[in-house]
């Protein structure tokens, strides 16, 4: 099984910070898991994104995951892939990418967990669990009961992929959601629009460790 951090931060197109310089404050937070999510850029001025922040990545040892854009692969210094389209084809996007390269999906519901596992998912970015401004959407919220419902039935099934909740979390959720048996939490907005980046960065951090169950 491939490495998978248990907190993942997600940069965003957001007024008062570039990507780069949301990658920078993480690192300097202490991140070991970043994905690029750019979805506003063409090829070029994503590869000049992606190559400045894969310098910063490996100074600080930290992994890089692009979100969807997998034809950049081989281009840059990129970890893994995680694709948001929750229809898209893993097992031809596993072929295009190769074993070595680190692949998540988005999923929403059970059945979309199970397909992602089967298809060669490394881990999946289960939610929204709230309503978020960050990326908006109308899917049904999971909620706390809805991670450990399907946390439950995957055990069931005999099948282990990592689930990391995403959407609209707070730092007063977290050990609610950790308590469910989910593998990790993926955020974004709670640690961009907070007063003070890498103190938010690292009290996540810190409870997302503390309030894991093994």
């Amino acid at each position: 099984m491939k490495y998978i951090e248990k907190l993942q931060y997600i940069t965003h197109d957001i007024p008062n910070l570039t990507h780069i310089e949301q990658v920078q404050l993480a690192c300097e937070a202490g991140a070991k898991w970043i994905q690029y999510r750019c979805l506003s850029k063409d090829d070029a001025a994503l590869l000049a994104d992606i190559n400045a922040i894969a310098e910063i990545c490996d100074d600080w040892g930290t992994t890089l995951i692009v979100t969807d854009h997998i034809h950049l692969n081989g281009k840059a210094d990129i970890q893994g892939f995680h694709i948001e389209d929750m229809n898209a084809d893993f097992t031809a996007i596993r072929k295009q990418l190769g074993n070595d390269v680190t692949l998540g999906g988005s999923a929403n519901t059970v059945e979309n967990l199970i397909r992602l596992a089967n298809q060669g998912a490394d881990y999946a970015g289960f939610g929204p669990f709230a309503t978020t401004e960050t990326k908006p959407n109308h899917l049904p919220l999971i909620g706390v009961e809805g991670y450990y419902k399907a946390v439950q039935e995957l055990k069931a099934a005999n099948i282990q992929l990592p689930l990391l909740a995403v959407g609209g979390i707070k730092i007063y959720d977290i050990e609610a959601l950790m308590q469910t048996g989910i593998y990790g939490i993926a955020v974004s907005g709670a640690i961009n629009f907070s007063d003070d980046f890498i103190e938010a960065y690292q009290d996540f951090y810190t409870l997302v460790k503390e309030s894991a169950v093994y």
